[in-house]
């Protein structure tokens, strides 16, 4: 550790750090979101599906990030629950263009919310209704309804509406991620 390391840590000024974990079906647009999120000189031009899970870094006005872009295939998700201790937060995204699907996500959020490591804790979950740029997307309000997220009282969340690709509705959800997590810490 560097002496300006130190002496930002010392004063208060370095930044907290936060492990996050970024779920949800594959396709849903994970990687393309956090990649988003990332500094645009750190962006990658291309985006390929996660296999097994990525580390990925960006940072808020006071928080330092370290997010786990977990795989969605099918066969990685029993991975997911490996890293539900270390988590501080949870990124969901689901594919808003995708009503197929929406029964799985949902089945795949409730096995998180009950699973013991998350159960119990006040852990915030930012969602992400992904993809409103389709022409066949639902609105985040919709998306709500069919994930039943109104059913989730013993943790905060919150729902945007987004377009990764544009980035649009991203810096919200980072705003409301940041709040709530300082929030928990203080």
């Amino acid at each position: 550790m560097g002496l300006l390391d130190r002496l930002s840590g010392l004063l208060g000024l370095k930044k907290k750090e936060v492990h996050v974990l970024c779920l949800g079906l594959d396709n849903s647009g994970k990687t393309t979101i956090i990649n988003k999120l990332k500094p645009s000189n750190a962006q990658s031009q291309d985006i390929v599906p996660t296999i097994g899970f990525s580390i990925e870094k960006f940072k808020s006005s006071s928080l330092s990030f370290t997010v786990f872009d977990m795989s969605g295939q099918e066969r990685y998700r029993n991975l997911w629950e490996h890293y539900y201790k270390e988590g501080q937060a949870i990124i969901f995204v689901i594919d808003s263009s995708d009503s197929l699907r929406m029964v799985v996500a949902k089945e795949e959020l409730n096995t998180l919310l009950n699973h013991p490591d998350i159960k119990h804790r006040r852990i915030p979950i930012l969602f992400f209704a992904n993809k409103m740029d389709l022409r066949n997307a639902v609105t985040s309000v919709k998306v709500s309804q069919l994930l039943c997220l109104e059913n989730i009282k013993d943790k905060p969340w919150h729902i945007c509406a987004s377009d990764a690709i544009k980035g649009e509705g991203l810096q919200e959800g980072v705003d409301w991620l940041q709040d709530q997590i300082q929030a928990v810490k203080t």
